[in-house]
């Protein structure tokens, strides 16, 4: 999608409720009521960090198809604070806009509309006017009370017009995770912006009218521009949807693979982490890249790859978090109490702090396996799905070979519900280091998630991993059937 960016709403974390894990309301849906005009909750900054319970989150999900494009499409500009130097951002324009509401719903809808200027803008509100700015493509991720999640497709850049002039944001929100269409959507938006903001309304009445397209399909729509005619505008979705919200290509960028083989396996044990970089396009999406690493697992924890100013006090939270922040913060994320972090300077390609055995949490022979199919090949990929698929792969393998025996130990009672045999589960692992490896990966939340949904499912689910389980499962056979006939 070029540059995606992808920041979510703080505090998607999660605290301990009775040996369950249940994850706290987050900021756009329990605390935007105490927020003052900067964004920021009033009273100590620590309160930030609090742990309020909420219901389970869900991750972003992946859609069949049929469902509506969008919810809402915002522009956010930049305006003069009365009493200040600074600038406030503020939603000026709104399509559609709602009417006939029921209380709740429209006490929700206020609760979102308040939370979308602050990540349109995160990097603060000391700005002038400019005459060149580059264009930005990002996103952020609002998550609901009840764990649903809605994203905020962005593109910031400098409107149309003569002279100095401040940078403004046009901002889709949609719960589909699909970066690549929705960058598509909004050089639409852009182009049309330029014109007439009434040219903007037809085309988007016509994508809200259309469904969206299941994997590997595409949807036409047909729009009207003065002086140019009729257009037709294709919008097709990729065929493999579970990687239509990730490019790997600035995670490359940065780092080596050595290092980004450490980055996950910290994630892979829920570690705390920060990802430092000065622009938002790069600091973001090497965050949404690495949790994409985590495929089948979804990152459940704090997650916010670009951290507004008002809320730096996430980096003292004390359960996992995956966070970015600019660089222009650094000293004040070095002079805040944490502890066992991992701290990535994404420009420099560093580590500035570090627990010590990153190295070591996975096992040797797998490590070297995912470095050897990592490497091979790298410099012939052209395409942004090919280096997808290259970087994942070998990630996905990893799963496959340490949990994609999951579903045989799940046993099933005459109503169909699962209970998880974890003991028989890690048993059943031949090598002692695998086994040691996974014997700490099922106490995590990344397992817990999956295996609750599997214990519910009476069929292994018909996705990507189950597909790779079963060709795994066919290579061990085809091995063994080989190493027979010679004997």
């Amino acid at each position: 999608m070029g540059r995606t960016v992808d920041a979510a709403l703080q505090g998607e974390r999660l605290s301990r409720s009775g040996g369950r894990w249940r994850s706290p309301r987050c900021f756009p849906t329990s605390d935007l009521q105490a927020a003052d005009a900067t964004g920021a909750p009033q009273g100590n900054r620590e309160e930030a960090v609090k742990e309020p319970e909420r219901a389970q989150e869900h991750p972003l999900p992946n859609f069949a198809g049929g469902q509506h494009f969008f919810e809402y499409l915002l522009v956010v500009s930049l305006k003069k604070k009365l009493l200040a130097n600074d600038y406030e951002p503020t939603i000026t324009y709104q399509f559609p806009k709602r009417e006939n509401l029921l209380r709740g719903q429209q006490e929700e809808e206020e609760r979102l509309l308040k939370a979308i200027p602050l990540f349109c803008f995160p990097d603060g509100n000391e700005w002038a006017p400019l005459t060149e700015y580059p264009r930005e493509t990002f996103s952020f991720v609002l998550t609901n009370v009840d764990g649903s999640r809605k994203i905020g497709y962005c593109r910031r850049l400098l409107p149309a017009g003569p002279g100095p002039r401040l940078p403004q944001v046009y901002c889709i929100i949609s719960c589909i995770g699909c970066f690549g269409l929705f960058s598509k959507i909004l050089d639409e938006v852009e182009k049309r912006h330029q014109i007439s903001m009434a040219v903007i309304y037809p085309f988007m009445q016509g994508l809200r009218e259309a469904a969206f397209p299941a994997p590997g399909k595409t949807v036409t729509l047909k729009s009207f521009i003065p002086d140019s005619g009729t257009e037709f505008i294709s919008l097709t979705r990729p065929l493999d949807s579970h990687l239509e919200h990730v490019d790997f290509s600035s995670l490359l960028d940065c780092l080596r693979f050595e290092q980004i083989l450490q980055i996950f396996a910290s994630a892979v044990l829920e570690r705390k982490i920060i990802f430092l970089a000065e622009g938002l396009s790069t600091l973001s999406q090497c965050i949404h890249a690495t949790a994409a690493l985590l495929y089948p697992f979804s990152w459940a924890h704090t997650y916010i790859p670009v951290v507004p100013e008002s809320l730096l006090a996430t980096v003292c939270c004390p359960t996992p978090f995956m966070v970015g922040v600019q660089m222009r913060f650094l000293q004040e994320v070095m002079d805040s109490p944490m502890e066992e972090v991992l701290l990535v300077d994404l420009h420099e390609g560093t580590f500035l702090l570090s627990v010590g055995d990153e190295k070591d949490i996975l096992p040797p022979k797998l490590q070297d396996d995912i470095l050897d199919s990592l490497s091979q090949g790298i410099n012939e990929l052209k395409t942004s799905e090919q280096v997808n698929e290259h970087v994942s792969g070998p990630f996905v393998q990893f799963f496959v070979k340490t949990v994609g025996h999951y579903a045989s130990y799940i046993k099933r009672e005459a109503s169909g519900q699962g209970h998880f045999q974890e003991r028989p589960f890690c048993k059943a692992l031949t090598s002692k280091t695998n086994r040691r490896f996974v014997k700490k990966f099922v106490k995590t939340q990344l397992f817990s998630l999956f295996i609750q949904e599997a214990e519910k499912s009476k069929t292994p689910p018909a996705g990507y991993f189950q597909q790779k389980i079963l060709e795994y499962e066919e290579q061990k056979k085809q091995k063994k059937s080989r190493e027979k006939s010679v004997k």
